[in-house]
Order: C-alpha cells, then sequence, then structure tokens
C-alpha cells in the first residue's frame, strides 16, 4: 500500500497556524488566485511564509531551517555551479559524509530535486526553510562573492571628475603611469573603508607617526599600524589633489570633496583638512548613497529600530496636518533619517512635500530636494522662503542654524504647513532653551511644536558572537539595573568575529525620547517652569527618556551595558 502524505492544511491546523475553518477559505479561494494551497493561504494574509515552511517540514518527514540563525557558508557556495542556488532556492548548508545538506523552499518538487543531485554529483539531505529568507541569504552571498572577485582583480578605483559636460573619469593610468605607493595606499584605503562599513576616515599625525582610524557604526578604531611621519605630507597631498584643493596652503583649513567610481557605482566623498602640532590631519567622510539606499529600501520608522511604544506615538504626531516636529541629537545620531523615514511613510501622490538640505543624503522617491549652496547664496533661510511660494504641504529643514530660519520656519508651521526639521541639542528640554535663545516669541514656539525627539544610536550585538557575561551587583546598582523588574536580566556582550570586524557589534538602532506638547506643558514652558517640574509632567503624560529607553535595548539582549553607558547617562 502505498503511504500517503497528510494534506498540508491539516498540518497548518495541528500546528495552530489557522483555524479548521480557514481551510474551507483557502480552498474557495484556490480557484481565483490560481495558486496551491499553501501560496494562497500566505496571499490570503492567514499565515506566514515561515508557517508553512514548518509544515511541509512535517509534511515530508524533514527538519525545519530557521534562516534567522544562519551564516551564509561563501565558500561551499562557490562549489555550486553560479545562479543555481537561486533559480532553486537552495542553500548549501553543510557537507558531510552522506552528501550536501541544503535548505530547500518546495521539497514537493521530487523531479527537480532528482536532477539537482544527478547535476552536483553528490546526494542532497535536504531541510525545509522559507522561500524569502532564502532568497536574502543568497542574494546576499553573491555580493559578498562579487567583491571577493573585485579585490582578486588587482581592483583600481576610477576617480571621477565633474565638468560642465558631465562626468570625467580621471583613471590611475591617466594621472600616472607607475601608481606610486602612496596612490595605492589611499586607494586600499578607500576601498577597505568601504568593505567595512565606514562612515568616516581619520587621517591623524602624532608622534608616533601617521595613524589610519574608520568610524564604524559611531566608534573610531585603528585601521592601520603607524605610518612613518615622513608619509604625512604625500597623503595629505594626495587628498587634495583628489578634492582640487590649494596644495601649497598649509596653514588654514580646507573643505573639498571628491567623487569615485567603483565598478557601475559612483560614492561620494566630502574631505576636510585640518592644521594641527604635526602638520595636517584629514577626515574623509563617506557618502555612499546607493548602499544607504539598499540598505533602508522600504525606509520606515520600524527598520531604525525604534521601541514599539514610542514608533505609535511618534507617527501619530507625523500625521498631523500642521506643526511643527522637531528632532535633536549631536551629530551623526541619525536625526535626518529619521525625519526621511518619517516622510517616506507619510509620502502620498496627493500633496507635496519640499525638503532644503546641506548636503541631500540620499534621493526620496516623489520629494522634492533642494541642496543648499552658500557659495551661491542659496542658504537655508532665503531657500525656505522660496519653499513657501512653490507650493508645499510638507516642508522638511535640514537644520536649524540661525534665528532667521527658525523664525521662518516657526511661521510656516503657524500657518498650516507641516514642517520637520533638525536641531543640535543634548535632549528634549535643551532644545526649548535653543530656540528661545534665538530671540523666538515663546508663545508662537510652543503654539506651532507639536512634538520634541531627541535621539541617540546605539550599537547592537553580533548576533554571531555575542554572549552572556554577569556583572558585579556595583556595577548594575550604578548603571540603573536595580529593583524586581531587572532581578532576571540576562546581559550579553559581544567576543568580536570575523563577521564584525572584531568589534563584538554589527548595525546600530535608534533609542528616542519623545516628548507630546499638550496645554499643561505649552503652559509650563511660557511660564518658564523649572525643568525638573517639566519632566515630572513629561513623564506623568507617557515620556520615557534616553536612558530607559537604551535599558530596554540592554534588557531585550540587542546592545550591552558598557554600550548605553558610552551613549547615556546613568540616573
Amino acid at each position: 500500500m502505498a503511504f500517503e502524505r497528510k494534506k498540508i492544511g491539516e498540518i497548518l491546523v495541528e500546528l495552530g497556524a489557522i483555524a479548521p475553518a480557514q481551510v474551507t477559505l483557502i480552498l474557495e479561494a484556490m480557484p481565483i488566485s490560481g495558486k496551491r494551497f499553501g501560496e494562497t493561504g500566505i496571499s490570503e494574509g492567514l499565515y506566514s511564509a515561515d508557517d508553512l515552511a514548518q509544515g511541509l517540514a512535517v509534511q515530508f518527514g524533514l527538519p525545519y531551517c530557521d534562516l534567522n540563525d544562519v551564516s551564509l557558508d561563501t565558500d561551499l557556495l562557490e562549489q555550486l555551479p553560479s545562479g543555481l542556488p537561486l533559480r532553486h532556492l537552495l542553500v548549501p548548508l553543510r557537507r558531510d559524509e552522506e552528501g550536501l545538506v541544503a535548505a530547500v523552499a518546495d521539497p514537493s518538487d521530487i523531479a527537480t530535486l532528482d536532477d539537482l543531485e544527478m547535476q552536483l554529483g553528490t546526494p542532497l539531505l535536504l531541510q525545509v526553510g522559507a522561500p524569502g529568507k532564502i532568497k536574502l541569504l543568497l542574494e546576499k552571498g553573491e555580493g559578498s562573492k562579487q567583491v571577493l572577485q573585485e579585490v582578486s582583480e588587482d581592483f583600481k578605483l576610477q576617480l571621477v571628475k565633474e565638468t560642465d559636460k558631465g562626468e570625467e573619469v580621471l583613471s590611475i593610468e591617466k594621472l600616472t603611469d607607475d601608481s606610486s605607493p602612496i596612490i595605492r595606499l589611499i586607494d586600499s584605503t578607500l576601498f577597505d573603508a568601504l568593505n567595512k562599513r565606514a562612515s568616516d576616515i581619520h587621517i591623524e599625525t602624532n608622534l608616533d607617526g601617521v595613524v589610519i582610524k574608520y568610524r564604524v557604526d559611531g566608534v573610531l578604531f585603528r585601521a592601520t599600524e603607524p605610518l612613518d611621519n615622513r608619509f604625512q605630507s604625500p597623503i595629505i597631498s594626495r587628498i587634495k589633489v583628489m578634492s582640487e584643493l590649494d596644495i601649497s596652503e598649509r596653514r588654514i583649513p580646507q573643505d573639498g570633496r571628491f567623487k569615485v567610481r567603483r565598478g557601475n557605482k559612483s560614492i561620494d566623498f566630502r574631505v576636510s583638512i585640518m592644521p594641527s602640532v604635526f602638520g595636517e590631519d584629514a577626515v574623509i567622510r563617506i557618502l555612499d548613497k546607493e548602499s544607504i539606499a539598499a540598505d533602508l529600501k522600504g525606509l520606515t520608522l520600524d527598520v531604525l529600530g525604534i521601541s514599539e511604544r514610542e514608533r505609535v506615538r511618534f507617527r501619530r504626531k507625523i500625521r498631523e496636518p500642521y506643526g511643527m516636529v522637531l528632532v535633536t541629537g549631536p551629530t551623526g545620531s541619525g536625526k535626518t533619517t529619521t525625519l526621511y523615514a518619517a516622510l517616506t511613510e507619510i509620502h502620498n501622490e496627493e500633496e507635496k512635500i519640499i525638503t532644503i538640505e546641506d548636503p541631500v543624503e540620499y534621493q526620496l522617491k516623489g520629494v522634492v530636494q533642494i541642496p543648499v549652496n552658500e557659495k551661491k547664496g542659496l542658504t537655508f533661510a532665503k531657500g525656505l522662503r522660496s519653499i513657501l511660494r512653490h507650493d508645499p504641504d510638507k516642508i522638511m529643514v535640514g537644520e536649524i542654524r540661525d534665528p532667521e530660519t527658525a523664525q521662518i520656519a516657526v511661521q510656516s508651521a503657524l500657518t498650516g504647513h507641516l514642517v520637520f526639521t533638525t536641531v543640535h541639542a543634548n535632549n528634549v528640554f535643551d532644545v526649548l532653551g535653543r530656540f528661545l535663545h534665538m530671540g523666538i516669541d515663546p508663545y508662537n514656539f510652543v503654539s506651532c511644536l507639536n512634538c520634541v525627539a531627541a535621539q541617540r544610536l546605539v550599537r547592537k550585538l553580533c548576533v554571531h558572537c555575542r554572549k552572556p557575561v554577569e556583572y558585579d551587583e556595583n556595577v548594575l546598582e550604578e548603571s540603573g539595573f536595580i529593583g524586581p523588574d531587572y532581578q532576571d536580566v540576562v546581559f550579553y556582550e559581544g567576543e568580536g568575529c570575523r563577521e564584525c570586524h572584531g568589534t563584538g557589534y554589527m548595525g546600530r538602532s535608534a533609542i528616542i525620547e519623545l516628548l507630546e506638547l499638550d496645554d499643561e506643558i505649552r503652559e509650563l514652558i511660557v511660564t518658564k517652569a523649572s525643568v525638573s517640574h517639566l519632566k515630572e509632567v513629561a513623564a506623568r503624560a507617557g515620556t520615557m527618556f534616553l536612558r530607559e529607553s537604551a535599558m530596554e535595548k540592554v534588557v531585550a539582549g540587542i546592545s550591552s551595558l558598557p554600550e548605553i553607558n558610552r551613549v547615556t547617562f546613568a540616573g
């Protein structure tokens, strides 16, 4: 008697993914969808692709593979014919004595799987994974494979010069027949920084020599051993040549920019040269717009790591018809990205959104973006005045730096526009003082203000090497982790591995302190109430302060105690 498999509908009911009545719903929807039972249920939103993968694993008597916990073995992937894994949605996991262990999306396609065994010349030991996760893992693997190929092909960067007729490539060969060691050093530094996800390159000179550092996830680390001091002048000169700066001037700061083409992709670099006791130092800011855009596909507040509770409150405020939404924090705290996410979420075809920024960090679809150009006289204040004549519904001002811009922004918010902007301040209460010092009328300011969000970024622990740690009670007490709420918290720290370049951290997550302005808080600000009184009232109204938000990340195992102590004050 032939073995009869259980129907997938029955299995999903047994697993608790759907109710028995929903099986009938899916069967009725199948002729309309033209898909199989499993896919129809997903498109109807009754269960997830993970639920279906678990059901298929039970149906075929195979193990289920949760691909969230899997890191791709690129060596194993390279042994398979190019394009085959993506075509058949198959992830190679490992080899053992019996054959190749692999996760597949569709174990029911027996004929194709038999063909694959023949093609690969090895038995396949199957596990079942969700198709979306298989695809994502393979695409990432293809990306890193490409990088390795580029490096092995004696990779050369192409310097691009922008001319009136477009872009002209100044290849290394054009500049010099024999690439000098300095040119090779700068090229390899830029290339290495891009691969390590650095946001800045610091070239510093001290008594020991020239040190090159990268800023990754907001923290500096040394990229090389100190180079001899005699290299300092040629390195800085090379960077000045690339940025079209004055090589002979060494006593005043200089700012410039250059663009480099890597394959078919252009990357902008902003350069700042500063004279110091030991000569000149340089900081190169990397503006890799395309990689930002790829990382933030579907940029929403969800992907920034802001807690669910604060997301709900913030979303309510960004959807109000007019007023001002202020985001504050130091340089590099992700303020602009949060505003981009807010604009992306509220954007629709019915309203015009215009931004003025310095610089435009990356392009937002359907939004008019204007870059500030101080040399040509286009300042924030001038640009903002012109924007108001351009019939906008929502406006974003990259940063308020002077009383004139502040004044126009407040007026715009009072006259029916929704204005998003950023200001440099430490927390939500310092912002109020900053505006009042700019000579803004307190009553007008609080009338137009919808909310103030103070933001920081904390590094996330690397999932590949994080391990539980125990702390002394004094340390926990000093950091505020006392009381019954923190009794059973497991603390983690990153050990450092190849995936995170030995730092123990990978990526960053936003923490936010959100003050919503109601009538009581508005009145207290106008009557110049003390900050301690304001804090009490804000806490009662639901404001969670930065430290509490950071502590939540530690309790959830996302970040570590040393990291939140680096970013926020205890107590």
